[in-house]
């Protein structure tokens, strides 16, 4: 019943919400996020919890600010998400701002394909649909298995609607997947500052040991792509800002491992500027960092 429930509100989201007035949906998107904030839920305090180590100098008034502010840009991600699918071409091609697109551009006309990765800011989505329609890219991607299956259908066909190919988290075939669309010249976009694998990378993280998905250096070590780091960011007004940093290279020496671990930690590192730029853009609502997560099992 659950399941049902989650679905339903979800495809209510995204048959009513395209249908409002922008500046309605946007109100709507207020409301909720501060009723959410009020209740101090457990997704509220986690939140908070993640911003205190961005901003550990923050108190509790700040880090209640901070909180607000984040539920507020995480809603609007979802009011503006709920959304996407009807937009036009012009309306895509205005709403974003793109900073030295030119890592991009140039490295995908060069031949090699570009791995782009980025964090939980603002609204990866959005980045999304401006690179297929306003730049005519188009791109595949990864996403987490949901529950119900049907949510888990429906964002796929949400995605794969503004022109992204969508392939599962889980799965053996898509790592080879991705590793073929790169070597073919194409474009690989992958959100990866949390690992649901279990198996990431460990890196220092605003001072403390989290784990982040291996991936994007290992399809860059075994394909020869570029990898890039993204950073995003909303501001006052209606148009996204965002930013394609310089690439992280393969180190020229060391083991695989050690090769992964270099560059999981340079992701990490360009992270982490943006997201103490933004913070209240970081919509992470979960455990980060190991010593928040629960202590494994001992299978050996």
């Amino acid at each position: 019943m659950r399941d049902r429930l989650t679905d339903a509100l979800y495809g209510l989201g995204w048959g009513a919400v395209k249908k409002l007035p922008e500046p309605v949906a946007a109100g709507l998107g207020r409301t909720i996020a501060d009723a959410a904030w009020k209740r101090r839920g457990k997704g509220v305090l986690r939140l908070e919890s993640n911003l205190a180590r961005v901003v550990p100098d923050a108190g509790p008034e700040r880090l209640a600010e901070l909180s607000k502010a984040g539920m507020r840009s995480y809603m609007r991600y979802w009011m503006e998400s709920f959304r996407l699918p009807s937009w036009s071409q012009e309306r895509a091609q205005h709403s974003f701002d793109g900073k030295d697109m030119h890592y991009l551009t140039d490295g995908l006309a060069s031949g090699r394909g570009v791995v782009l990765a980025l964090p939980h800011l603002a609204n990866w989505d959005l980045a999304g649909i401006w690179v297929t329609r306003a730049l005519g890219i188009p791109f595949t991607t990864v996403a987490e298995r949901l529950k119900p299956e049907s949510l888990y259908d429906r964002f796929v066909a949400y995605r794969e609607s503004l022109g992204m190919e969508v392939l599962p988290h889980t799965g053996g075939s898509t790592f080879g997947t991705l590793a073929r669309r790169l070597r073919d010249g194409g474009l690989v976009c992958l959100v990866a500052d949390r690992d649901l694998s279990a198996s990431g990378v460990e890196v220092t993280f605003f001072g403390e040991t989290a784990r982040m998905p291996a991936g994007p250096a290992l399809l860059a070590q075994q394909t020869g792509a570029l990898l890039l780091p993204v950073t995003l960011w909303y501001d006052e007004t209606p148009v996204m800002k965002g930013r394609v940093h310089p690439p992280v290279e393969v180190p020229a020496s060391g083991t695989r491992a050690e090769k992964t671990s270099s560059m999981t930690q340079a992701l990490a590192d360009v992270y982490a500027e943006g997201i103490a730029e933004h913070p209240e853009d970081w919509h992470m609502l979960q455990r980060l960092w190991l010593s928040d997560l629960e202590p494994r099992e001992d299978r050996s």
